[in-house]
C-alpha cells in the first residue's frame, strides 16, 4: 500500500458523542484533497461507548484509497493515545486532531506543504496574530493564559499557546520526540515541545480561528495543577540529565 501524505491520529477518550461527526468532517475534507491521507483513532480506556461507535464507522468507511484504522490503548492518558498513533501512522506528515474538531476542517492544509515549507513541527495557536477565540469563557481563557506563562517562563519562552490540540510533525521529528516522552497527561504537549527545543527542530505557530467547546475533558481546578506539577518534572529532567540550554 502506497504511503500517505498525511496521517490524522485522533485521541478520543469519552467521545462516543462528539466523534462521529468529526470523523464524518474529516473523510469528507480528505476525500477531496490531491494526496493520499489516513485516519487513525485511538481509543484511550474510556468508559463509555466511543470503541463500538468508532468500530461501526470503520466497519462503514474504511477503503484503500483512505484507510481507517481503530486502535486501542489500554492506558489512560492523551499521551499515551497520541503516542501510540504517531508510531502506528505511516503518513510523511502525522496531525494529531482534538476529537472535538474545535478548529475548522479547512485549515489543516495549512500546517504542511505547500502552504509550510520550512519547518519541522507546526502547532495550531490560538494566541498567534491573526488568531480567534469564539465563545470562550473569560475565566477559562484567564485559567490558560496563566498556565501558558507559566510555560513560557520555565520551559517554551518563545511559544504564545503549546495546549491546542491540533498538531503536525514530520515523520521522522515525531518518531524521534514521541521514543522519548515521559509524560502521559494533558501536559505531555510541553514535554514534546520541550524535546524538540532543546533538539533544535523549527517550530511554528499557525493562528487559527478555534471555537470553544462546554464538554471539554479538562477539570480546571484539578488538571491545571497537574499540567504545572509536569512542567516543573520537564525542566528538571532537563537539569538532571544535563541536556537544558540556556533559553
Amino acid at each position: 500500500m502506497p504511503t500517505p501524505f498525511l496521517s490524522i491520529v485522533i485521541p478520543a477518550y469519552n467521545e462516543e458523542q462528539r466523534l462521529p461527526n468529526t470523523l464524518e468532517q474529516l473523510l469528507t475534507y480528505l476525500q477531496a484533497q490531491p494526496y493520499r491521507s489516513e485516519i487513525l483513532i485511538i481509543e484511550n480506556a474510556s468508559q463509555d461507548n466511543t470503541y463500538q461507535v468508532a468500530k461501526e464507522f470503520v466497519k462503514e468507511h474504511n477503503n484503500d484509497s483512505l484507510p481507517i484504522t481503530l486502535i486501542q490503548e489500554p492506558e489512560r492518558g492523551k499521551g499515551f493515545a497520541v503516542k501510540r498513533g504517531m508510531f502506528a501512522a505511516r503518513g510523511e506528515y502525522r496531525f494529531m486532531c482534538d476529537a472535538d474538531l474545535s478548529m475548522p476542517v479547512a485549515e489543516i492544509n495549512r500546517f504542511f506543504p505547500p502552504a509550510l515549507e520550512v519547518f519541522d513541527i507546526a502547532i495550531a495557536s490560538r494566541e498567534a496574530p491573526g488568531a480567534v477565540r469564539y465563545n470562550e469563557p473569560a475565566y477559562r481563557h484567564l485559567v490558560g493564559r496563566i498556565y501558558n506563562t507559566l510555560i513560557r517562563v520555565l520551559a517554551l519562552p518563545k511559544l504564545n499557546d503549546t495546549q491546542c490540540g491540533f498538531k503536525c510533525f514530520k515523520a521522522g521529528i515525531a518518531e524521534d520526540l514521541f521514543k522519548d516522552m515521559r509524560i502521559t497527561g494533558w501536559s505531555f504537549d510541553v514535554e514534546i515541545l520541550f524535546l524538540a527545543q532543546q533538539r533544535s527542530y523549527r517550530i511554528i505557530e499557525i493562528p487559527i480561528h478555534w471555537y470553544y467547546n462546554p464538554d471539554s475533558h479538562i477539570s480546571v481546578a484539578k488538571d491545571s495543577f497537574q499540567m504545572a506539577i509536569d512542567i516543573f518534572k520537564v525542566r528538571l529532567k532537563a537539569r538532571k540529565s544535563g541536556d537544558e540550554k540556556k533559553l
